[in-house]
């Protein structure tokens, strides 16, 4: 099997920025079990709204910058988001019983991600760059 030494580059320099994005989001808002962990949800939402516009760009585009996908979706937001820390932030959220903000924080994940691949699509269907 040969390897796509372009698509492997797009892959490690989304990476690279999207592994910078989240230290500094965690850097900026630190988690403390009784918080509401804003650097996770930042991280997920900019996640999903970057794969819904960049899914419906390829979709609406029938020759679409071919690294597109390996540079913003699987490196920048395979490294900018995070389901580990989401599901650790939970149980944290559960251990000190804080139930309502556990439930609030799940539904601001679910919500707003769905939210997110939305607007990303409607803002690439009508945008600039469905041109």
């Amino acid at each position: 099997m040969r390897v796509d030494q372009r698509e492997l580059a797009a892959v490690f320099a989304g990476g690279i920025l999207g592994a910078v994005v989240r230290v500094r989001l965690g850097e900026a808002f630190p988690v403390h079990a009784a918080s509401w962990p804003w650097a996770t949800l930042a991280a997920n939402l900019t996640g999903a709204f970057l794969l819904g516009l960049v899914t419906a760009h390829t979709r609406h585009h029938p020759r679409p910058w071919r690294h597109t996908r390996p540079l913003i979706g699987t490196g920048l937001c395979g490294a900018l988001t995070t389901f580990s820390a989401m599901q650790l932030e939970l149980l944290q959220m559960l251990d000190a019983g804080a139930i309502g903000r556990a439930c609030g924080y799940l539904a601001a994940l679910l919500v707003g991600g769905i939210g997110a691949i939305v607007l990303a699509d409607l803002l690439e269907r009508r945008g600039p760059l469905h041109r």
